[in-house]
């Protein structure tokens, strides 16, 4: 969930509700889906450092210099367009966002790798400052806007191969579109940063249609088929860093149009 910060206070995101769109079942644990958990930790330790913030000083230093601020991004501060994603208001938007991305992050991992995992989940949460930016004037903070990427990332990829998941695949893609509309519902509450959850949303989908991965089945004999990757993470990642340009660009289009005349 991405938060809006009311005065004196900075924007939740909302995170997306779990779904149980998975198209296989497959033991967790950090060795397997080590950008999940990384992310999980790093967001757990700033979280943490905001925490003995107030305890010592009894201001939030990270929230301050971290969120989203629409007149501190256009005075230059482009580092806030990065680090919302990691901070959080409280303790049960932090936890929600992060059982959210513990739910969803390694059935985007297992088939996205890791590398392209951790890609498109910056990569939409940057998303998602940029749509706040554009359509929203309050602070706001949280890591929903990367995962509601990583939701829409999911359900392009279920799309792209709902021939190969077959019956099971074409439901979980009905449960993930049900989930995004149900939590995009949801973020039409005052004090959630519904513009990020859309930007993430909408970045992760067009990323996956374009630069997720290809899979189809190879048959090396009649009863021993496995998955391949036709567009492997090797063969886009030079793209990825032409999608952070484009981000890049539309970023300094929404901060010329909103600079002071």
């Amino acid at each position: 969930m991405t938060q809006s910060i009311p005065p004196e206070d900075h924007t939740v995101s909302a995170a997306p509700a779990k779904s149980n769109a998975q198209p296989t079942k497959s033991r967790s644990g950090f060795k397997q889906f080590p950008g999940t958990y990384s992310v999980i930790v790093i967001t757990l330790v700033v979280f943490l450092g905001q925490f003995l913030s107030v305890e010592y000083f009894q201001f939030d230093w990270l929230l301050e210099l971290g969120a989203k601020s629409r007149p501190e991004i256009l005075a230059g501060e482009v580092w806030r367009f990065v680090t919302p994603m990691f901070l959080h208001v409280t303790i049960p938007h932090v936890f929600i966002n992060m059982y959210s991305l513990y739910a969803i992050g390694p059935a985007v991992e297992r088939f996205f790798g890791t590398a392209r995992f951790v890609a498109v989940y910056i990569l939409c949460g940057i998303a998602g400052v940029v749509l706040s930016l554009a359509f929203s004037t309050y602070p706001s903070a949280g890591a929903s806007g990367a995962i509601f990427g990583l939701l829409g990332s999911l359900g392009a990829f279920l799309y792209l191969h709902r021939d190969l998941f077959g019956r099971f695949g074409r439901l979980q893609l009905r449960q993930i579109v049900l989930v995004a509309l149900m939590n995009l519902g949801l973020g039409l509450m005052p004090g959630i940063d519904n513009w990020g959850h859309l930007g993430g949303l909408l970045a992760g989908t067009a990323i996956a249609l374009s630069l997720g991965p290809r899979y189809e089945v190879v048959w090396a004999s009649v009863d021993d088929g496995r998955l391949v990757d036709r567009q492997p993470w090797a063969a886009v990642r030079v793209l990825f860093l032409a999608a952070s340009g484009v981000l890049s660009a539309l970023a300094l289009v929404v901060m010329f149009f909103l600079a002071p005349a």
